[in-house]
């Protein structure tokens, strides 16, 4: 049983049985939950209570609220969220607690910190004893703002995050996967959320194929997320390398992320949704619901 998932929260889930969904509950069965374990909020560029960071990487005018995504959520059928905190905030986490605030147990929150700036990781524990957070991101995607791989700053922030009971949640281009292989080893019990796929076509097959190497590591857990249109640039089919990354991983080490933004509504939030579950195909119904939401009710405690 993972870390970050209380004892209450697993029997509780364990108590309800995470049972074959397909659309309707089944007769004598609980519905399985459907969560969304990857979107972003904001406050937006006019909110003076939440501004951007000055090393903000981008800054979104619009925002992108938790009383909306709570509306979206309803409309859509989504259960529970996990709220990951954006970079715009960098390791600022006001609108994240706001979010959890609002969310009232219906949402979960990631967190940011840098190893490479003085004072940032030791902020962690205070946060995550505060609020219901169950990953720790690290990004590695713009040379310019990588984590300081095989230095002992960056070892200290995943260990800081193991010890808080926390997942390590990965954002990168495959280029830099093999940074993080030494720690992903090395911290055998401590959960790693792959995002987006591992980004396939934001490298090279060769590059790719180094992260679906990680599916023989326990710990790992792959999420379906950002996936990516055959009208967007390289114009690739993802069908492929998503029942690649199914076979590699199973459904009960797989997790599904995305649709809301500032611009959704109850109905796209769905349909993206679907897109994914179409991507799902070949999967049982069983282990399509699993990805759609058991098993993110089973790693981080939602019931």
């Amino acid at each position: 049983m993972p870390a970050f998932v209380t004892r209450r929260d697993f029997l509780s889930v364990a108590a309800g049985g995470i049972l074959a969904f397909n659309g309707v509950a089944a007769k004598d069965a609980r519905r399985v939950p459907v969560i969304d374990t990857h979107l972003h909020c904001f406050a937006g560029k006019d909110d003076k209570r939440f501004p951007y960071h000055p090393r903000a990487p981008y800054r979104p005018d619009k925002p992108a609220t938790p009383e909306h995504l709570l509306h979206c959520m309803k409309g859509a059928g989504v259960d529970f969220a996990i709220v990951v905190h954006p970079e715009p905030y960098q390791d600022d986490h006001r609108y994240l607690e706001h979010c959890l605030r609002v969310g009232k147990g219906k949402l979960k929150g990631t967190c940011l910190f840098f190893a490479d700036r003085p004072g940032s990781v030791e902020k962690m524990p205070a946060l995550v004893k505060k609020w219901p957070i169950v990953a720790a991101r690290i990004h590695a995607y713009a040379p310019d703002r990588l984590p300081p791989f095989g230095k002992p700053e960056l070892r200290k922030l995943w260990k800081t995050a193991a010890d808080l009971g926390l997942a390590v949640q990965l954002h990168f281009e495959p280029r830099y996967a093999p940074g993080f292989e030494p720690l992903i080893k090395e911290f055998s019990k401590t959960r790693v959320i792959i995002d987006h796929l591992g980004r396939p076509f934001q490298g090279t097959p060769k590059e790719h194929a180094v992260v679906v190497r990680w599916a023989r590591f326990d710990n790992t857990i792959m999420k379906l997320s950002s996936i990516p249109s055959e009208r967007s640039y390289p114009h690739r089919d993802i069908a492929p390398i998503i029942k690649q990354l199914t076979n590699a991983w199973g459904a009960d080490r797989m997790i599904y992320g995305g649709g809301f933004s500032a611009e959704a509504t109850p109905e796209s939030y769905r349909a993206a949704r679907e897109r994914a579950r179409s991507y799902l195909a070949h999967l049982s119904a069983d282990d399509q619901a699993k990805i759609l939401g058991g098993t993110a009710a089973r790693l981080f405690g939602f019931a």
